[in-house]
């Protein structure tokens, strides 16, 4: 987003250790498989690049990726407030602006160009991300959900959007854009903003978490199953490829690795009616569920991109963990 101080365009692209951790999750939740909308403000303005004023760049130590969260003394949450301030201090040669620059907070000082009338800061700028993907789970002892099974990156920087606040909602999928070896597809989706289905407190490399306040199926359980129950063969993912139905679709597990912090579930699509649709795995299908024999063994998280009907999926267990954290 380019900043000006008489208007500005929106550009849209989605410790203390203890020997021992005990999570006291759910041995039941409810499945899931719905596709959701997704909306994240993130904790102060995320800088995402840089263009030239007056033919020239703009210098400061700020570099992609830095969150400003202060103008001067002026708490900094949003673009508008972001805006707002810096047209206090237009007549200084130079603004001081507190910023993170990772875990750390950093101060640097900015000028303010004038080119056409108009003041500028040389930043691009954004202040949360929109997106879609799908629900795994909803455990109905703490109405804690879990969805995606890995971060949200804003895609410029690929950094992880710290959250201050976040909705999921409803959406529709309106059509499919498959997938073909090198260039992953993508579900495509209408939004319904107002139809809000829960609030995101925390976005992980685990998926995105928070507490579910819409109504859902409290007879659609299944049971949670151990990282040793999960075995090479036959699964069940369940997704959205059409309006909001979800469908059950046939995978083969071809590996399990304990070891790998994420990619924990190897697995090839093999039901012809999702690959005429899809092609393979799509953008969007982040967190469908995984269910083998019965219960619920992990969430679709990957696509291998030279080998689109192939993927990685996300231990459960690991998922219900972080929910609980």
């Amino acid at each position: 987003m380019v900043i000006s101080m008489k208007k500005f365009i929106v550009f849209l692209c989605i410790l203390l250790m203890s020997p021992l951790s005990v999570f006291a999750y759910s041995s039941k939740v409810i499945l899931g498989g719905e596709t959701i909308g997704i909306d994240i403000k993130s904790k102060g303005v995320m800088i995402i690049g840089f263009y030239k004023v007056n033919g020239k760049y703009h210098k400061s130590d700020l570099v992609e990726g830095d969150i400003i969260v202060k103008v001067e003394d002026e708490e900094i949450l949003s673009i508008e407030d972001l805006t707002n301030s810096l047209e206090n201090y237009v007549n200084q040669e130079q603004i001081e602006i507190t910023y993170l620059h990772g875990n750390k907070e950093k101060t640097t000082k900015i000028e303010l160009f004038l080119e056409n009338g108009v003041y500028k800061t040389g930043l691009y700028v954004k202040d949360g991300i929109t997106g879609i993907g799908t629900l795994t789970f909803i455990d109905p002892g703490t109405n804690t959900y879990g969805a995606l099974g890995h971060e949200v990156l804003e895609s410029n920087t690929s950094k992880i959007i710290e959250v201050r606040t976040g909705s999921i909602f409803r959406n529709e999928i309106t059509n499919i854009d498959a997938s073909t070896n090198g260039s992953p597809g993508s579900k495509n989706a209408k939004f319904y903003y107002d139809s809000v289905y829960g609030d995101i407190d925390k976005n992980t490399k685990y998926g995105i978490y928070g507490t579910y306040t819409d109504s859902y199926d409290e007879d659609n359980l299944i049971e949670v199953a151990n990282n040793d129950e999960i075995k090479v063969g036959k699964a069940i993912i369940y997704t959205v490829l059409e309006d909001e139905t979800v469908e059950e679709f046939e995978i083969e597990i071809t590996k399990i690795n304990e070891n790998s912090e994420i990619k924990n579930i190897s697995f090839e699509i093999t039901d012809k009616d999702l690959l005429d649709v899809t092609g393979g795995v799509v953008q969007g299908m982040s967190g469908s569920p995984i269910v083998q024999n019965g219960k619920l063994i992990g969430a679709v998280t990957h696509v291998v991109t030279d080998n689109v009907i192939t993927g990685y999926g996300l231990f459960i267990t690991t998922m219900l963990e972080e929910s609980e954290k």
